[in-house]
């Protein structure tokens, strides 16, 4: 398979690009955002031994990815006991994430940094059988010194949004060399699977099934962690912003105050995307006048507790359990939203603001059902939360969300048999 220019020049460059790449990592490790453990792995240095037999690689961004296909791990090593599972990130965050939820049979790695003397080690010594990544980061070394392997390579739950498909339009030689060398595409909407055909993909190699995250598996809870802050809260009305990011906060402190007027035991739980910003949203609530907690402080939600920062790793489905209304972050703030298939499981009823373009397909069948509501500022927002906290209203939407959230379970299904079927093909 031919590639074009750019991706030529690309690849050429990157050769020639590793004491840049050292200085990059030194650069980034002295900033505290690399691992200083692990940090051979981004040079492409295994840190562990590859396991024998059949290997399966998925590559994922970060932590949202991670969670969209650990069902999908799971069922395939159900499957098949002979299979094991190489999964890469490049955040902290998401390693962090697989030391308490790693699938049966699965390692983790961070991802070399797409340099080729990086990307050749790593491959060197992983050998995978088969090569999926997700989404849509997509890194040309990687890709193109995989396929040059005959290491067959799936795209699952690939996702291209408009404004990203106008950026690789400037090159679509290069973004063409990249997409046909996927043995197989799963697009999870029709803005994805339009935009790459525009730029190249396969018509027959790839298929629109919809989102995996609509078929992963909610989040876990520790229920003994979840009684006792059940406890803790002692049935206070109770609403949940979830995975906020930075500006979020404020916003929903300035809801809350307006809410806590008619509702006075109202409690407001935050959980920051990035959790280490936990301490300094702590700083900056405190200058509302509000009673501020801090979990990671080990503070206990009190009486007197009007918000509560939620700043510890896992704990999503505790408080998508406890919360009947959930807000999703990264949506006042120009983000793109997150998953809201993880409250849609567990029964909340979601409230978002206007960017969700990383899921607007999910976010329309939503408003369809009237399962979920929009809000554009604190006023809309503090509005929303006083309607739904009627326990009927909360309700009636938390059903409509989880019914569009149970059909997934056969885009799923569907993965797990394109990943048979092309290691089938491979023997």
């Amino acid at each position: 398979m031919g590639r074009s220019v750019g991706l030529a020049f690309y690849l050429m460059v990157s050769a020639r690009l590793r004491r840049m790449g050292d200085r990059t990592l030194a650069r980034r490790l002295s900033a505290g955002k690399e691992d200083a453990d692990r940090i051979d792995e981004r040079h492409g240095i295994a840190g562990l031994p590859r396991p024998k037999g059949t290997l399966i690689w998925f590559h994922c961004a970060s932590v949202g990815e991670v969670l969209s296909i650990q069902e999908l791990i799971k069922l395939l090593s159900y499957d098949d006991p002979n299979l094991s599972f190489l999964l890469t990130t490049g955040t902290k965050s998401s390693a962090d994430l697989m030391t308490e939820r790693m699938p049966p049979r699965c390692q983790h790695q961070y991802i070399p940094i797409d340099i080729v003397p990086y990307v050749q080690s790593f491959l060197d010594h992983w050998k995978p059988d088969l090569a999926i990544w997700t989404e849509s980061e997509l890194w040309p070394a990687l890709i193109t010194l995989t396929h040059d392997r005959k290491i067959p390579m799936l795209l699952l739950n690939a996702r291209m949004s408009k404004e990203s498909a106008s950026k690789w339009r400037w090159l679509p030689g290069f973004a063409k060399s990249i997409l046909s060398r996927f043995d197989h595409i799963m697009a999870q909407d029709d803005v994805t699977h339009k935009n790459l055909m525009r730029l190249g993909a396969k018509k027959e190699t790839l298929e629109l099934t919809g989102s995996l995250k609509e078929g992963a598996s909610a989040p876990p809870c520790d229920e003994q962690t979840r009684a006792d802050l059940a406890a803790q809260i002692n049935g206070r009305p109770l609403w949940f912003a979830a995975s906020t990011h930075e500006g979020e906060e404020a916003i929903v402190a300035k809801a809350h105050a307006i809410a806590l007027r008619s509702t006075h035991r109202l409690l407001l739980i935050v959980a920051p995307r990035h959790i280490e910003r936990g301490p300094e949203i702590f700083r900056d609530l405190q200058e509302t006048g509000l009673h501020i907690g801090l979990r990671s402080r080990g503070d206990k939600i009190t009486t007197e507790t009007q918000i509560y920062v939620a700043d510890t790793m896992g704990e999503m489905g505790l408080w998508y359990r406890l919360s009947p209304i959930s807000f999703l972050g990264g949506s006042l703030a120009k983000i793109g939203g997150h998953n809201p298939f993880e409250p849609a499981s567990l029964g909340s009823a979601i409230l978002h603001g206007p960017f969700v373009f990383n899921f607007a397909e999910i976010f329309a069948r939503l408003k369809k059902v009237d399962a979920s509501k929009l809000v554009h500022n604190e006023k809309e927002l503090a509005t929303a939360v006083q309607y739904l906290l009627s326990p009927e209203r909360t309700a009636q939407m938390a059903h409509a969300a989880w019914e569009i959230s149970s059909v997934g379970a056969e885009i799923t299904e569907r993965a797990v048999s394109l990943i048979f079927e092309t290691l089938d093909q491979k023997q």
